[in-house]
């Protein structure tokens, strides 16, 4: 594995967030929420490796419109957190992690909410190693306009996750 770095977003890096292609249809989502950490409501992580470029991303709303989610003073949501299948398990989504925290610490928050799909048992799992704990079921239903204008209903029942940074 070569050198990973962890760092905050820029708008020039909103194309490589796409994944070559799977995850255009939510190129809007990246746009919004980049114009988010503008207002500084928010902040979008990537992780880069030498030679591969971006293998990892996180977003993070600091304030939004579910206040039980992320209140701005207090909460702080983690969303959208991936890392490419061929360099999981290397220890990177851990870093991510991490250096989430710490920023998230520094800037005064006291908590950190996640949505994990109950389906998902393996992201539990590593949330879980990390100290995060189940709080409460989230039904799971938000929607967004895609690349083409349309937009699209999800349902992803999932498991509302809470880390106390205190």
């Amino acid at each position: 594995m070569n050198r990973v770095v962890i760092r905050q977003a820029n708008r020039l890096d909103l194309p490589s967030l796409e994944w070559d292609g799977e995850y255009t249809h939510f190129r809007r989502l990246y746009a919004d929420a980049y114009n988010m950490v503008e207002q500084g409501n928010a902040i979008i992580w990537i992780a880069e490796e030498d030679g591969n470029g971006l293998i990892g991303q996180l977003f993070v709303s600091l304030l939004g419109n579910r206040p039980e989610l992320a209140d701005g003073v207090t909460r702080a949501y983690i969303y959208g957190f991936r890392v490419r299948p061929q360099f999981r398990n290397n220890g990177i989504g851990t870093m991510i992690m991490h250096a989430v925290e710490d920023d998230i610490r520094e800037r005064g928050f006291r908590q950190i909410t996640l949505n994990v799909g109950q389906d998902n048992h393996a992201a539990r799992r590593f949330y879980e190693r990390l100290g995060y704990k189940v709080v409460e079921p989230d039904p799971g239903r938000w929607s967004y306009i895609d690349d083409k204008g349309k937009r699209r209903d999800v349902l992803e029942p999932a498991w509302r996750m809470l880390k106390d940074l205190r």
